[in-house]
């Protein structure tokens, strides 16, 4: 038994639909959505075979490319991202790659920006290139310079904002137009805020992609990635996912389902936070520059208040340094220090996570690419998470000390 929104989805508040929207039941009646874990499903006869493999009649195949559990999934997420249609992938890694491969081809350019998660650029340069695809960068935060990249065979403009790990903001309202009056398709990586602080697809914007392992999660579990948009520009991806099988499986499905159940208050409560830690982070001597979207004193804070209805849980900052050597050596002592914040390269999790970019999730790439992308030594990023304000604080006493004398024990 299927329960689909009502005939205008405004009827149904974010909230509603986070917990009701794309529901399936079985003939049980479960409350709880089912978990389907079955790798194929059954046919009344060869006729009905036929017809599913065929696409001429609705149902289930094969679980690389149809099962209920990762349909509901997509269901919910399409509707909460006000999007026609979603599909779902393994990760947000392949759900950038099946995006280039259903919509690329030898010869076309992407048209992005060094503000970009480490592996993208990788994905980018390494790999895409080698496929005989053009990549450009541009500044991130400027549209001229979005606008003066288009070539004759510019197809594709992605980008994320809030930028990782800068929380640098693009003017979703200028570039979407820039790409709309080109005919190039815009895309952009919706993961920091997730659709309950920002919908991208309210602006010209054509896809927005997940990588659903964040904050759609929320709690560290699971891999997953999704790309969401008008059916027609989804489809193409779809037919990568199907035929290449980079899929989401049933259970990590099922948790991300359940997951977006609870995103509306998770994401407040990130938001609340990190504006704390932020607020408390720039009057700290050890500091130099905090860059949260929700301070004043962030670069893009008006643009970014206009696009986003909170600043999210990421909080970047620069520790104050004479030198590189210094501003890694102290940023290391930073991370070193911390008892409760968890090291990792992960984020969007419950717990907050302390990640020193320059030597893990960027450090792979160029120094150039580095340099570019603003990633400096003595830079910090913080996935703020649900912990006591009071405790976070105490953990990173180490920046109210301008002589940097405190040590891990």
């Amino acid at each position: 038994m299927s329960l689909p929104l009502p005939d205008s989805a405004d009827d149904w508040g974010f909230e509603t639909r986070a917990i009701r929207a794309g529901t399936e039941r079985s003939a049980f009646g479960e409350h709880s959505e089912a978990l389907f874990l079955s790798s194929s499903f059954v046919f009344e006869d060869a006729a009905e075979a036929a017809r599913r493999f065929q696409n001429t009649e609705p149902g289930m195949v094969y679980s690389r490319f149809t099962n209920p559990s990762v349909q509901m999934f997509e269901a919910r997420l399409a509707t909460l991202e006000d999007a026609e249609d979603c599909v779902a992938t393994a990760s947000g890694m392949s759900a950038i790659l099946a995006l280039c491969l259903g919509h690329l081809k030898a010869g076309d350019e992407i048209v992005t920006t060094g503000s970009l998660f480490g592996a993208t650029i990788q994905l980018f340069d390494n790999f895409m290139a080698k496929f005989g695809v053009g990549i450009r960068y541009v500044a991130l935060t400027d549209p001229q310079a979005w606008k003066d990249a288009i070539g004759p065979n510019t197809k594709l403009f992605y980008l994320e904002t809030p930028s990782n790990p800068l929380t640098e903001i693009a003017d979703l309202q200028a570039i979407g137009e820039i790409a709309q009056k080109a005919g190039v398709l815009s895309v952009v990586d919706n993961c920091f805020c997730t659709p309950a602080l920002q919908r991208p697809l309210r602006f010209p914007v054509d896809l927005v992609l997940h990588s659903a392992t964040k904050y759609i999660d929320g709690q560290g579990r699971v891999l997953g990635g999704a790309i969401a948009g008008p059916r027609a520009l989804v489809d193409p991806v779809r037919q990568v996912v199907r035929t290449c099988g980079p899929s989401l499986s049933p259970f990590n499905a099922w948790v991300l389902l359940k997951s977006l159940e609870t995103l509306a208050v998770r994401m407040r409560a990130h938001s609340e936070n990190a504006l704390a830690l932020a607020q408390w982070l720039e009057q700290q001597p050890a500091v130099a520059r905090v860059l949260y979207p929700g301070l004043p004193s962030h670069p893009q804070h008006a643009l970014a208040m206009r696009q986003q209805s909170l600043g999210g849980a990421i909080v970047s900052f620069e520790l104050r340094a004479e030198n590189s050597d210094q501003a890694r050596e102290r940023a290391w002592a930073l991370v070193d220090g911390v008892r409760i914040f968890s090291v990792t390269g992960n984020l969007g999790d419950t717990r907050s996570i302390i990640t020193h970019p320059g030597s893990t999730t960027h450090g792979r790439i160029p120094e150039e690419a580095r340099q570019r992308a603003g990633i400096t030594q003595g830079l910090i990023r913080l996935a703020v998470g649900l912990e006591s304000l009071k405790d976070l604080k105490a953990d990173l006493a180490m920046v109210s000390d301008s002589d940097w004398k405190r040590r891990k024990n």
